[in-house]
């Protein structure tokens, strides 16, 4: 495979810390999940990061199969902790389609396929619990 793209992400003080990229200006104050502090968490940045990437596949599957819609993705992830120090993620996608005369099964079976090709979805395959849903706008 060719490289597209690759980025490097620093970070000084874990969850309570600094983040920022080599090849951009964003700099993220990193803050525990729910300490009320101004900042950001993995599992935030995680969420947006899925989000973003599942609607681009949505996107070149769409282009595949010539279809129309527009399409807003939400990703909700979740930390779960076990016994002691057993940390888990967990994901629920759920994509919207709009301006579409797709039933919601033919867009379901787009979405199926954009779970296929999107990276971030290879990436958690068998490693996380990620459930994916689907629904038609009129």
């Amino acid at each position: 495979m060719k490289t597209l793209y690759s980025t490097k992400a620093t970070v000084t003080g874990g969850r309570t810390g600094n983040a920022s990229l080599e090849d951009s200006d964003l700099k993220i104050n990193m803050v525990a999940p729910g300490s009320g502090e101004e900042g950001n968490n993995p599992e935030q940045l995680f969420a947006m990061g899925y989000a973003a990437c599942f609607d681009g596949a949505l996107a070149v599957v769409k282009k595949m199969e010539k279809a129309s819609f527009g399409s807003t993705t939400e990703a909700s992830v979740s930390l779960l902790q076990g016994d002691g120090h057993d940390y888990n993620l967990a994901v629920k996608l759920h994509i919207i389609a709009e301006s579409t005369d797709l039933s919601a099964d033919e867009f379901q079976k787009l979405v199926e396929k954009a779970n296929e090709v999107c990276p971030y979805s290879k990436a958690t395959h068998g490693n996380i619990d990620v459930e994916v849903t689907s629904e038609v706008k009129s």
